[in-house]
């Protein structure tokens, strides 16, 4: 879900970035830098799946039956404070690197741009100002 929302906000960056720059073939962009962004994020997420699994200390008869009924229990497993910071990380790093290796590629890419945190993330500002002003409305 969070994912999701970052991609469509992404997405939605992308776009006006080009448009102020005059760029051609903003759509095919916007479809780029969004199988970028997916791309991204399945390859950490599954590799997140991998992390967990590795580190999973599960107790035995963890893994149930599809037929069972009932809620799983995780005795094992992650808890705590590392088991709280593990999740958050695995959680928020693949939609923060989709997003990341979009502004890699919309700055070296497509406009062409030096590697600087000011060229890689401009626009965003821009970006949730306009859909602010998107909910304004006139009153009569």
């Amino acid at each position: 879900m969070i994912g999701g929302v970052i991609m469509v906000l992404t997405c939605i960056w992308v776009y006006q970035t080009l448009m102020r720059a005059g760029k051609e073939n903003v759509m095919m962009w916007v479809a780029v830098c969004g199988a970028v962004f997916f791309a991204v994020q399945f390859l950490l997420v599954d590799s997140s799946i991998y992390i967990m699994e590795a580190l999973k200390d599960a107790p035995e008869g963890y893994e149930r039956e599809l037929t069972s009924v009932g809620d799983r229990k995780n005795e094992g497993g992650f808890q705590g404070f590392f088991g709280v910071l593990l999740s958050l990380f695995l959680e928020l790093m693949p939609p923060v690197a989709g997003f990341a290796a979009v502004a890699l590629v919309k700055t070296k890419v497509i406009l062409k741009e030096a590697l600087t945190p000011a060229n890689l993330f401009s626009g965003i500002k821009e970006m949730f100002l306009s859909i602010k002003q998107s909910f304004k409305t006139e009153a009569k």
